[in-house]
């Protein structure tokens, strides 16, 4: 079985066995459709049972696990879902777990570096591009006019990028 990560165990909330979930994903209020999810390598099913949200974070609550000792150990792991269970995208938009360490050419095939974040604005996604051999780390707004071809399953991505914006 094949899964995706929606967000990242932060931290406890409480001593009932809740949990704070950074979402790893646009839609924030994503949790509340959220029957079953898993967790951390192991991918441990959990079913969950409430779902609220404070400050962009999600609160939720697993079935079974009511004391913050049964959850303490999650603090880091993500949390995952089923691939047939994630949510259809529409065209020419990526779950930020896809984009994850793709590689960058410009139109020429030069290597600019690996994807290593999204950064998500208001107007557009940047993405945060690092070469780790020049030790240089450049920032490419996720826009039709910079962004040529994005191919996730290759882990390829081919951008235009203005002068200047990679040095």
């Amino acid at each position: 079985m094949d899964y995706t990560i929606v967000g990242k165990i932060v931290s406890s909330h409480g001593i009932k066995g809740e949990v704070k979930v950074y979402p790893l994903t646009d839609d924030l209020h994503r949790f509340s459709d959220l029957k079953t999810a898993y967790i951390g390598d192991k991918k441990i099913e959990v079913d969950i049972e409430a779902v609220r949200y404070h400050k962009d974070l999600g609160i939720l609550k697993f079935k079974g696990l009511d004391d913050i000792n049964q959850i303490l150990a999650f603090k880091d792991d993500y949390l995952y879902v089923r691939d047939k269970d994630r949510v259809i995208l529409p065209e020419n938009h990526f779950f930020i777990y896809d984009l994850l360490n793709c590689k960058v050419y410009d139109t020429s095939s030069n290597f600019i570096g690996l994807l290593v974040d999204v950064m998500q604005g208001a107007s557009n996604d940047v993405y945060v591009v690092k070469d780790d051999n020049k030790g240089k780390e450049y920032l490419i707004p996720a826009v039709k006019e910079f962004i040529i071809d994005i191919n996730v399953e290759e882990k390829k991505i081919l951008i235009d990028p203005i002068e200047g914006m990679i040095e």
